[in-house]
């Protein structure tokens, strides 16, 4: 199977466990689980998804838990799209090329289905058919990597430098970066990891390489922010401009930027090319598709 086929497949089994979890956590009468189905289901590349399958594939492990934490992560991933979409924080009013969710049904609808997709991540997390020892791994990596220390504390630091802008350079982007876009993308693989009980030194592997492709992939955002049309991404571009946000593009230009990205993404599959030889080779594609996107 070539790439772009098991990238497919990969996206399908992620979107039939997604099903399979939504019908279990949402209700079928409510206008907020709606919402939360509007946006979980509205598109995306489940790029989260795909790492947690492919990781748990190339070491090994239970296709089936995978498929769970892929979803979980999944969840936890869209609600945060959805707050970060509000009025409030980005005040976006499109993803994916539709209305945001605030402007498809209304704020206070948006804000509750962003909450019951959190909620839901963990129920689906804890309810998974691992070990006792897996789920609880599973869910406290998850809950790390998008709590106070992790994502929300990147989204807090990118609103405080966003007003001070003044005050950012290199190390504090990056620093914002790996909180609110690097940790969700480092917890997904080690999802994958969990569900096959890896090794440490596999996790340490998988970690490395996740690190890294979380760097690239808010680098070619914000590449994309200022290179790529709004039919292309499916959202309005130049936003960082108009907010008055320090990115990559501010400190080192497009091409710049590009040149990092490259960097990372070199050492990045190295890594797991001497790790794991090639059974890595489709995360390998994997990162640099994602250090070549146009989307």
């Amino acid at each position: 199977m070539n790439y772009d086929e098991q990238y497919r497949q990969y996206v399908a089994e992620a979107e039939a466990a997604l099903k399979r979890q939504t019908y279990q956590c949402l209700r079928k009468d409510s206008r907020v689980s709606d919402a939360a189905r509007y946006s979980l289901f509205g598109g995306g590349k489940r790029v989260r998804a795909v790492l947690c399958l492919a990781v748990c594939e190339m070491l090994g492990g239970s296709p089936e838990l995978a498929e769970c934490y892929a979803a979980g992560v999944e969840m936890l991933h869209c609600y945060s799209l959805i707050h970060d979409d509000l009025p409030c924080i980005d005040n976006d009013d499109l993803r994916r090329g539709r209305p945001s969710c605030h402007k498809a049904f209304d704020e206070a609808t948006a804000l509750l289905a962003g909450d019951a997709l959190l909620t839901a991540a963990f129920e689906t997390l804890a309810a998974a058919r691992g070990t006792a020892r897996q789920n609880v791994q599973a869910v406290q990596t998850l809950s790390r990597a998008a709590g106070a220390g992790g994502m929300v504390w990147g989204q807090e630091q990118d609103l405080y430098y966003e007003a001070h802008p003044e005050q950012v350079g290199a190390e504090q982007l990056q620093a914002v970066h790996r909180s609110k876009t690097g940790e969700l993308i480092r917890a997904a693989a080690m999802l994958g990891a969990i569900a096959a009980d890896a090794a440490k030194e596999q996790c340490a592997a998988v970690g490395t390489y996740a690190d890294a492709v979380g760097m690239v992939f808010q680098i070619m955002d914000d590449v994309l922010d200022v290179t790529a049309t709004e039919q292309e991404l499916g959202k309005p571009i130049g936003s960082d401009a108009g907010n008055g946000k320090t990115t990559f593009i501010t400190l080192y230009g497009v091409e710049g930027s590009r040149q990092i990205a490259g960097k990372l993404t070199r050492e990045a599959c190295e890594k797991l090319e001497k790790t794991f030889g090639q059974r890595s080779q489709f995360l390998q594609t994997l990162a640099d598709r994602l250090l070549h996107r146009n989307q």
